[in-house]
């Protein structure tokens, strides 16, 4: 199985040369995009073998994703991509373990689920990464856990069946919608725990719980209501039979 890992960074010069140096020792392509960062991010990776592809300008999560895993499949011929976060949350060291579930379970979205440990988790994030679970879950019509994980697997095929925004204001909603389309495209969303990482002294989060969950369930809600409340989507949630967690 061919795949390249894609890290979206946004002044992320504290975190991301360690956070690159850990995946090059798992995976051969590593790509990051810089997203028109005003601190040192280009600069720390001037030495490590990796793709740099910078924004002229912030353009937003969403954009800084897209444009790396386009340029994964186009350059790399990848049949999967995986990304990770800049800010040092997530372990590359659980990227193999992605991987296995792949291929035993072949054509899906594999999540990286933070549900062990949640107790170090900040409260409001918590709450709000429950409350936009249960809104995607419903609109996507499969139980899906820690849709806010930006820590995941992709098969490469879904880039071809779905076309979703990825302007700014869409920065943090994309991935959510993502999830949405892909189950109602054919696909399952696959959780695998782990832990919650949460780093003391880190730089506070560019995911604003209020304003963004907003965003998410108000794009939620069009699409429920889309579908003149996707009652039968609800229903699933609750009594699909397939596995939506996958332990190692």
């Amino acid at each position: 199985m061919n795949y390249a890992v894609v890290i979206p960074a946004y002044n992320e010069g504290t975190t991301i040369k360690g956070l690159a140096e850990r995946c090059l020792q798992l995976v051969p392509n590593v790509i990051v995009v810089d997203d028109g960062s005003d601190d040192n991010t280009r600069d720390v990776l001037a030495d490590l073998d990796v793709v740099l592809l910078s924004n002229q300008s912030n353009k937003g999560k969403a954009a800084s994703l897209l444009r790396g895993m386009h340029y994964a499949c186009e350059h790399f011929g990848v049949d999967v991509i995986i990304t990770l976060d800049g800010d040092g949350q997530h372990r590359p060291e659980d990227i193999p373990m992605l991987c296995l579930i792949a291929e035993k379970q072949p054509g899906h979205i594999i999540i990286a689920a933070r549900l062990l440990n949640q107790h170090t988790a900040p409260k409001v994030r918590l709450f709000a990464n429950k409350f936009a679970d249960f809104w995607v879950s419903w609109a996507a019509g499969q139980r899906i856990y820690d849709t806010q994980s930006g820590f995941r697997l992709y098969p490469r095929e879904l880039l071809d069946k779905v076309s979703i925004s990825h302007d700014k204001h869409h920065s943090f909603v994309f991935e959510s919608e993502l999830l949405i389309e892909a189950v109602r495209n054919g696909y399952r969303c696959i959780s695998t725990p782990i832990e919650s990482v949460y780093i003391d002294g880190s730089r506070p989060s560019h995911f604003r719980p209020v304003v963004d969950i907003t965003h998410i369930v108000l794009m939620v809600a069009w699409k429920i209501l889309a579908k003149g409340l996707y009652l039968q989507g609800l229903k699933r949630v609750y009594t699909d039979k397939k596995e939506s967690v996958c332990y190692k």
